[in-house]
């Protein structure tokens, strides 16, 4: 079982808010709608689909989470949201005028096979943009851990040939061996204050590894973990809400050489 299986609700409430952050610099590099089309890939409850469809874009999200669709459906009803994923979406060649990925290429379990799929649903001219987390802070889950005594299980890592440096240049580079070129990758960081009821909602609901941790403990560990979840959050909170340095590589990039077709 995936272990995004069935958090579509406690992810809307929780991480959708913190992965919505890099919305205004997706769309200053895909540049003017025009009602153009896009499909956003692992578009999750359809936050940043959203926002594309009011920005002017003929958005197609495409979504293997149903409980995550079910929310795309309800709230942003302007995105056409199907089912599918990386590394084989079910989509013809050069369908779409810009191909969005926004913290999905840090989930698969082949990159640059996910990249070259990217590329082969988009246009020549196309815009391929995806984002993925350089730095995260895995601090504050770890520090819950520690109080409650219970051990967070390490990140499971890619084998060799398919893992990538989670830098930008890193990035860059897994992107241009999976086939974009003219790969372009800025970094931004930004404060998460992440509402201590969205973080709780997070773990509880089983969201990213935290979460799916957390629900693999019995009643017991389950109980330390809420206790230590607590006494961080009182320590660390200001206003409610627990201030979370996050960094971002975004990458733009386009099918094939700007030259070919000019």
């Amino acid at each position: 079982m995936s272990v995004w299986s069935g958090v579509g609700a406690a992810y809307e409430v929780s991480y959708a808010g913190l992965c919505a952050g890099t919305t205004d610099a997706i769309l200053a590099a895909l540049g003017p709608a025009e009602s153009r089309s896009l499909l956003d890939v692992g578009s999750g409850t359809g936050a940043l689909g959203g926002a594309l469809a009011v920005a002017g874009w003929n958005v197609t999200g495409c979504e293997p989470e149903p409980t995550m669709r079910a929310i795309s459906r309800a709230q942003r009803p302007s995105v056409n949201v199907v089912d599918g994923a990386l590394p084989s979406l079910p989509f013809a060649d050069a369908s779409f005028d810009a191909v969005t990925a926004n913290f999905v290429l840090n989930h698969v379990s082949d990159p640059r096979a996910a990249a070259a799929e990217m590329a082969r649903v988009a246009e020549p001219a196309a815009v391929l943009i995806a984002t993925i987390w350089t730095v995260s802070p895995s601090w504050f889950w770890a520090e819950v851990c520690d109080r409650a005594g219970v051990a967070l299980a390490a990140r499971e890592s890619l084998p060799a040939d398919k893992d990538f440096d989670r830098t930008a240049s890193g990035v860059g580079r897994m992107l241009s061996e999976g086939g974009w070129t003219a790969v372009e990758v800025t970094e931004s960081t930004w404060t998460w204050r992440a509402p201590r009821e969205a973080l709780w909602a997070s773990a509880a609901g089983g969201v990213a590894s935290a979460g799916a941790f957390y629900l693999s403990l019995d009643d017991a560990d389950r109980s330390r973990f809420r206790r230590a979840f607590d006494d961080l959050s009182d320590e660390k909170a200001d206003s409610g809400a627990i201030a979370l340095e996050h960094t971002a590589a975004l990458a733009v990039g386009r099918p094939i050489e700007p030259a070919a077709h000019a």
